[in-house]
């Protein structure tokens, strides 16, 4: 019997994924991302150094970069949230980032003009890069190490909210769309090495399509990616497209009551097609009509209790499967962002689909 010899080639190429295998995952178990969080803190994970603000640059984006803290502002003044039950994550290391993004694209980010063009804010090439380090991507790491804090907190507790992250445009090799670190896929690779976890669902309701996270998992069946997303705005990936499991296209025009509906089919067809161990929540709030990027402005609008039933319906989606639920906050380009997040995570407590110590009285 004649054999064929094996192609160099091939072998070359099993060997070298398999060592970039290894190397991720040692990577990942020696992070120190993961930390043992005490239970008289809140899974609600966020740092003062996620508010991006330098010289009034970060005003030439439409994004409001003060958002983050603003929402955690409203929570306490509010009465529903104690600073001192905030989590704080530490900062993505060049080692934690590596576990998705190559090198070459993590030494593109020391030029400033890259910087600039993934943040949409030209004037930021021509500032020296090491305050571009420490002002736009020191709180871009911080973020990212929120969103993977978040899978091991969920895992524990049911739920967690990182008030940043859900970087949804950046993907391996590539950042745009003010996304310069792909936080969703690194959350999603630590889960699966240290939660030992194997099955995840992305649910995308941020108004633009999650291009970044649907190139990172374009082949792995263990990543089932909903995305519910405006097919007329930015990024246009239609090669990425194809990797959606489950495409719901949101026209402009849409209104509050519409979207609310197709967001129920959505939910029921993929509580019927994949099973999860965790679901990655994108929340962004550019779907509020008179948002200037989103674009679903409407007649009837899609409002501030039009978010708030979104939110509580994805999180009642899991929670009535008993699944770990991770939140993210991604886009929204209106200063009322924040208090629209704010007021929704109240409304999740008071229903008791999370705990945050706020009075169910109230409810």
């Amino acid at each position: 019997m004649s054999t064929v010899p094996a192609n160099p080639s091939s072998i070359s190429s099993s060997t070298s994924t398999t060592d970039a295998e290894t190397l991720r995952r040692r990577r990942i178990l020696s992070s120190k991302l993961y930390f043992d969080v005490p239970l008289s803190k809140v899974p609600i994970i966020y740092s003062s150094s996620y508010d991006i603000a330098f010289l009034g640059l970060e005003k030439l984006h439409p994004f409001d970069s003060a958002k983050w803290g603003r929402i955690c502002r409203f929570l306490i003044l509010d009465g529903v949230l104690e600073k001192n039950h905030i989590v704080e994550p530490l900062e993505a290391s060049k080692d934690d980032l590596l576990v998705v993004h190559s090198e070459s694209y993590l030494n593109s980010l020391k030029t400033s003009l890259n910087v600039a063009i993934i943040i949409e804010v030209p004037p930021v090439a021509l500032l020296p890069n090491f305050l571009v380090q420490k002002k736009v991507l020191y709180p871009f790491r911080k973020q990212v190490g929120g969103t993977i804090l978040a899978a091991k907190l969920a895992k524990e507790r049911g739920w967690a909210i990182n008030v940043g992250g859900g970087f949804h445009h950046c993907c391996a090799g590539k950042g745009g769309g003010f996304c310069a670190y792909a936080d969703i896929s690194l959350c999603i690779h630590y889960a699966f090495i240290r939660l030992n976890i194997s099955r995840v669902m992305i649910i995308d309701l941020d108004a633009h399509q999650g291009n970044g996270h649907e190139m990172d998992f374009s082949n792995d069946r263990r990543v089932y990616i909903l995305d519910m997303y405006n097919p007329g705005i930015y990024p246009f990936d239609f090669e990425a497209r194809r990797y959606i499991d489950q495409k719901v296209e949101v026209v402009s025009g849409t209104t509050t009551d519409e979207y609310l509906a197709k967001l129920d089919e959505a939910l029921k067809v993929a509580g019927r097609m994949f099973d999860p161990e965790l679901v990655l929540y994108n929340a962004g709030t550019d779907i509020l009509d008179g948002d200037p990027l989103g674009r679903l402005k409407s007649f009837s609008l899609i409002s501030p209790e039009g978010v708030t039933s979104r939110d509580e319906k994805v999180f009642r989606f899991a929670h009535e499967k008993k699944i770990p639920l991770i939140m993210l906050t991604s886009g929204g380009y209106m200063k009322s962002s924040a208090k629209v997040i704010s007021d929704s995570i109240v409304n999740l407590s008071r229903k008791c689909l999370i705990d945050i110590g706020v009075s169910r009285s109230q409810a």
